[in-house]
């Protein structure tokens, strides 16, 4: 693609320039709306790594240096509004989630297991310091090396302190598809897909509202083939804050419809779009 270009890495490979490796680079990031490219038809963003975040001081029990385990310690969690599961839909993005916990010792903190040290890099890169429930999360590579299920309690929406998700289907770097993926920070447009062909603007704003979730100011689906079982497409928000809450919670959501035997699985990733 051209001296400088670099492609974007997948889960359990190890990049070419060395990310990961002490002084290297961080994940990799979108370059600016104008340096796009073709593959296959499809128009895709480009990427470019950019240098890692340093850490302000000294942390006792996490870092923001390239990551040494493949666990990340997220605080600043929302105690009524964040669990286990709402974690897992918005780290997934980043890479397989393989266990999540919340310390009971230290409220509104959870580890995250995932699949390796680049998926956690990732993580640190794109969510440390986002807003999310007016409050400002901080994420950075643990130094345990695990997660380990002990001091289980419930949390304040009744839900578990700890879960695995090692055999989950919402992963999305397992399959042959993970190429696919392109990480994305997170953005105030949301692509959605894998929702039933039959779903409204209405329908969709009315999840927002159920789930007392800000609504979106612009939605656009996109063109499927006669034959297409599912629906995607975009959806615009006010802010940034706003779309990575919507996604937090609805990312996953089992929607059902009339005479259908199975619920589909809402599937939402941040959009390589800037606006619609």
């Amino acid at each position: 693609r051209g001296k400088g270009r670099q492609r974007q890495a997948i889960l359990g490979e190890h990049p070419s320039n060395g990310y990961g490796a002490p002084g290297a680079h961080c994940p990799l990031l979108p370059l600016p709306g104008s340096s796009r490219v073709r593959r296959s038809g499809e128009e895709v963003q480009e990427l470019v790594s950019y240098p890692l975040l340093l850490p302000h001081s000294p942390a006792p029990s996490c870092y923001l240096g390239p990551a040494s385990s493949s666990v990340a310690m997220v605080s600043g969690l929302h105690p009524a509004k964040m669990n286990c599961s709402r974690i897992f839909s918005l780290f997934c993005l980043y890479g397989n989630v393989e266990k999540v916990k919340f310390m009971k010792s230290v409220p509104g903190t959870a580890l995250v297991e995932m699949g390796d040290e680049f998926s956690v890099d990732r993580a640190v890169t794109h969510l440390h310091s986002i807003k999310l429930f007016s409050k400002r999360l901080s994420v950075c590579v643990s130094k345990q090396q695990a997660v380990i299920p002990s001091q289980v309690f419930e949390l304040l929406d009744g839900s578990s302190s700890y879960q695995d998700f090692s055999l989950s289907r919402n992963n999305r770097f397992s399959s042959q598809q993970s190429s696919r993926n392109i990480i994305q920070p997170p953005a105030a447009v949301l692509h959605f897909y894998n929702a039933p062909p039959t779903l409204s603007h209405q329908q969709l704003h009315r999840l927002c509202t159920e789930n007392e979730l800000p609504g979106f100011i612009k939605f656009k689906v996109f063109d499927a083939k006669p034959s297409s079982k599912t629906m995607s497409g975009l959806l615009e928000f006010d802010s940034k804050t706003e779309a990575v809450e919507v996604l937090t919670v609805l990312n996953h959501h089992q929607i059902r419809i009339p005479n259908g035997a199975n619920p589909y699985t809402l599937k939402l990733c941040f959009s390589t779009s800037s606006h619609l």
